[in-house]
């Protein structure tokens, strides 16, 4: 199993560098923000399994970035705060924290939240599906559509990973413009539409009648295979 990704968001250089040393040698890849701002875009970018995200911040505090977060993602979010107040820990767990920590606190403790944080996420996301038609390997980067290499957009490719790691399952226009565009975006309904349809004429063998990315009516879209099961009444094409 690879190690775990780690998105560590302090402004204070010194508890940064002492989070890298401690948790590197603990086997877990670290990747830096500075404030919450920074650790949107990091996020985005590296996809970490879990983030440290501390509560005082410049440019964007960690109470905003976790809501950001969490708006289109489950990811494990520690919070580390330097008040141990009721108030406190309730308004880190209210903005979609799964767990916080008091500063100044002990490594080993640390240590153990995120063990717990990371055994309890969900099941590792998508990295390959394979069916008759298909292979798609995200780690590689890699699209093949009926036994041919199809090049991909990136924001082709994030909308098709999104939707492929959620296979099966409705996916809202808001959560995939957040996923792929950024935590800014939700309403810009138009601007999926188009790099959907984009996808479809280089994935279906007749974009005009989808078979694998439907349209769920005023809601999203999703990806279906036929081992997904039966198609539902929503599936009509109509946006």
């Amino acid at each position: 199993m690879k190690s775990a990704t780690i998105l560590v968001v302090d402004d204070e250089p010194q508890i940064r560098r002492v989070m890298r040393a401690t948790l590197t040698s603990h086997g877990y890849t670290i990747v830096e923000a500075r404030d919450g701002k920074e650790a949107l875009e990091k996020f985005r970018s590296e996809r970490p399994e879990l983030v440290i995200l501390d509560t005082n911040m410049p440019v964007l505090d960690g109470l905003q970035a976790c809501r950001e977060i969490r708006a289109s993602s489950s990811v494990p979010i520690i919070m580390l705060t330097v008040r141990s107040a009721e108030k406190d820990k309730v308004r880190a767990l209210d903005a979609g924290a799964d767990d916080y920590i008091v500063k100044p606190f002990g490594i080993q403790e640390l240590l153990a939240r995120i063990r717990a944080a990371l055994r309890r996420s969900p099941a590792e996301e998508t990295t390959a599906l394979e069916s008759k038609d298909f292979v798609f390997d995200f780690e590689k980067r890699v699209v093949i559509v009926r036994g041919k290499t199809v090049h991909l957009t990136p924001k082709e490719f994030d909308l098709l990973h999104e939707l492929v790691a959620n296979h099966g399952k409705p996916v809202s226009h808001r959560r995939l413009l957040q996923a792929v565009w950024g935590p800014d975006y939700g309403e810009e309904t138009e601007s999926l539409r188009v790099v959907i349809n984009q996808l479809r004429k280089k994935i279906e063998s007749d974009p005009a009648k989808p078979k694998y990315i439907l349209t769920e009516p005023w809601f999203g879209y999703r990806f279906f295979l036929p081992q997904d099961g039966p198609k539902g009444p929503r599936d009509s094409q109509k946006d």
